[in-house]
């Protein structure tokens, strides 16, 4: 692998399949700063030294972290685009010939926000379904081991008070 600048990031390129490793750090630079996307949006990679019959085919492989040599996981970008990455966690991201360009286009027509966004909402949604399904699973068992909001009972509290008054009177 040939090393690659892109603005002040140094990416590794490969020149059998023009394929690109980015480490964790530079990929994070790279989608948070704008001058990085129009650096890494302008690289002009050579046709892989592939056959045109071999890229016309698809296959799913599994390839291994340049880093550690463990098997990458294949992840949809930020869960809602239409480019599958290879991740390292611990190291870093492999992108295949044009799939950096392609996420960078997806980040800057707010994709990125996009998924974050609904990301929030899945966990707050998620977030109330654990709550009610507490609720549910502590029972009307539970309810007097409940602090009781004074304010929000006083009436009922009152009539109770005098209700005793009566009977034991």
């Amino acid at each position: 692998m040939t090393s690659l600048e892109v603005g002040s990031e140094a990416i590794l390129e490969c020149p059998e399949c023009a394929g690109l490793w980015v480490d964790v750090v530079s990929l994070e630079r790279i989608c948070a700063a704008r001058e990085q996307q129009v650096a890494a949006l302008g690289i002009v990679l050579p046709e892989p030294k592939e056959t045109q019959a071999r890229k016309g085919s698809i296959s799913v492989r599994y390839v291994p972290c340049p880093e550690c040599s463990k098997l990458m996981n294949r992840v949809r970008f930020a869960r809602s685009s239409e480019v599958v990455v290879d991740i390292c966690k611990g190291h870093g991201t492999w992108f295949d010939r044009e799939e950096l360009q392609r996420i960078i286009e997806f980040i800057r027509a707010g994709g990125l926000d996009q998924s974050r966004a609904k990301e929030k909402q899945e966990l707050a949604e998620e977030r109330r379904l654990r709550r009610q399904a507490e609720v549910k699973l502590t029972g009307a068992g539970n309810l007097l081991s409940r602090p009781i909001d004074r304010e929000r009972h006083a009436g009922v509290v009152s009539v109770a008070d005098e209700l005793l008054k009566f009977l034991l009177n």
